[in-house]
This record gives structure tokens, sequence and C-alpha cells, in this order.
């Protein structure tokens, strides 16, 4: 497929306001589009709207939830740029702290589906009408959560796999209007929704340290995350998996996810790991492991 010129494009922009969507609109305003700029947080949008250059983006606080506001924002981008080409559905939301499903506030874990697919579904239907009519181009920021086990997170990986599954069909039913859709797996961030695994809360990051092979728990830049999304924005791939070698785990999912279930259901120190993090949870603590291990390892778990 020939190259996917970006330049005078408008990109419409979801959780905008930093880590990976405030990256790839420094990353796509460089090739040349103009950038909407949407998000909750409307300093941080007018911030980087000034950053850019205000002649070609545009900051709109909006709510993902909220379908009249989105759909009221594409007419403002339509009305300010003239077109919409390309939307990036990126905005999503996590715990700022890893539960069990035996344990998290049912609300939290219902505002994450409702925020991280229903917010994309909501996203791509409002600007649907303009990618269709201009041959555009939608991505979905999923994750590597789409396909690996998601214990302690499932809310996320939930919605992630959702989304994932959203985007497949997507690009199917664009095909016949000569418009299409991607999916992009980034893998560890660092970014302020990461910070607890990646050394933020000790319980977390031990986890992620267990569960995960060194190659894989390494974090990578927002910045290297924006820059293959631009990348495979261009070559309007259907695909774009960040860092790559995650590339062998999504391929062999059929393989490696029944495998990898097993092995983290018996795993020893996860499973204290866990028990420590529902205690806590439980009783309000914040403990740090070592204090919690002790009364824990008298459980038994299977090896």
């Amino acid at each position: 497929m020939a190259k996917y010129s970006l330049s005078n494009k408008t990109v419409f922009i979801t959780g905008a306001a930093g880590g990976i969507g405030a990256a790839s609109a420094r990353a796509l305003h460089a090739r040349g589009a103009n950038l909407v700029l949407t998000g909750r947080n409307a300093s941080s949008l007018d911030d980087l709207a000034r950053e850019l250059g205000e002649k070609r983006s545009l900051s709109l606080p909006v709510d993902v939830t909220d379908r009249a506001a989105l759909q009221n924002a594409v007419a403002h981008t339509v009305d300010r740029f003239g077109t919409l080409d390309i939307v990036f559905a990126n905005a999503a939301i996590g715990p700022d702290l890893p539960a069990t499903i035996a344990t998290i506030d049912p609300e939290l874990f219902e505002r994450i589906i409702e925020v991280n697919l229903l917010g994309v579904w909501r996203t791509v239907r409002a600007a649907l009408p303009q990618i269709i009519a201009n041959r555009g181009h939608v991505l979905v920021t999923s994750s590597t959560y789409a396909y690996i086990n998601g214990a302690v997170n499932a809310p996320y990986a939930a919605s992630k796999a959702a989304i994932e599954q959203f985007a497949r069909a997507l690009r199917i039913e664009l095909a016949m209007h000569g418009a299409t859709a991607g999916v992009l797996y980034p893998g560890w961030v660092r970014t302020q929704m990461s910070r607890p695994a990646l050394g933020g809360h000790e319980l977390t990051t031990r986890m992620r340290e267990v569960a995960f092979p060194s190659p894989l728990a390494t974090a990578i830049s927002p910045q290297v995350v924006a820059r293959r999304a631009v990348q495979g924005i261009e070559r309007r791939a259907p695909r774009i998996t960040v860092p790559r070698r995650w590339q062998p785990v999504g391929i062999l999912r059929g393989i490696v996810n029944p495998l990898s279930d097993r092995l983290l259901s018996r795993h020893a120190k996860l499973q204290l790991l866990l028990l420590a993090l529902e205690d806590a949870a439980r009783t309000g603590a914040t403990r740090h492991a070592q204090t919690i291990a002790k009364p824990v390892a008298s459980k038994t778990v299977s090896s």
C-alpha cells in the first residue's frame, strides 16, 4: 500500500494531554498534520496547542464518555480545518493501584470499561462519517494486555481486548469505503498510568518483575511508541506492536496464553504477592510486601 501522507491531514486525538497522546501529537505535527487535541485536562491541552502553534492545532476539552460532546468536537474540527481524516482513539484510564476482581471497587471497574471501551466506540462513531468520506484512517490504542493475562488489572485488560476486536471488525467494514483501521499494542510504557508497576508501588512492581521475563518487563518511553504509531498510520498498518519484542507473543497467543495461565496460576511467589495484595485491600493497609509476607506465607500455595 502506498504511503499515506500526513501533510495537511487533520488528526483527532483523544487522551492528548500527556503520555502517548501528547507524544504522538508532536510526532504527527512534525509530519505536517493538523491536530485536534482532546482530553479532560484543559490546561495541559492548551499548553500543548501553544507549543505546537495554534495555526495547526486546536485544543478541545472533551470527556469521551459524552457522546454529544464528541459529536460537537467533530463538528468543531470540520469547521476549523475543513476536514477530519484520522481519528486516534487513545484515551484510557486504569486503577491507581492494582486490585483483584474480588477486591476492586465495582464502580471503578465499570468506569474503566466505560472510558476505555465505550469511550473508543463513541469517539470512532462520532468521527466515522468523516473518516469514510475522506477515505481516512482510525487507530485505537489497545495494549499487549489484549492478549496477556490481566491478573490484578482485569478491567483494563478486558477493555483492551474488546477494542482490539472492535478495530479488527472496523477494518473489514471500512475496506469497501477505501478507509482503514489499525490497532496499537504498546507494552510497558513510562507514563503516569504505569507508574505503580514501574517502582511507584512495591507490590505492583514486584508482581511485574515476577510475572514477566526481563525483556518484556522493560519499559519504553511514550516517544518511542509515538514514532511507531506515526509510521503505522503512514502505512495504514492493521497492527503496530511496540516494542517489537512483543510480536512473537501476540502471534503465538493461542499457544502462549494457556501455557502462561497455567504457569502463573501455579507460581508460588506470584500467588503470595496476590494474597498480600488482597489482604492490603481488605484491611485498608499500606504495608510493604515484606511486612505482610510472613502472615500469608503460612497459607497453602501450589507450586
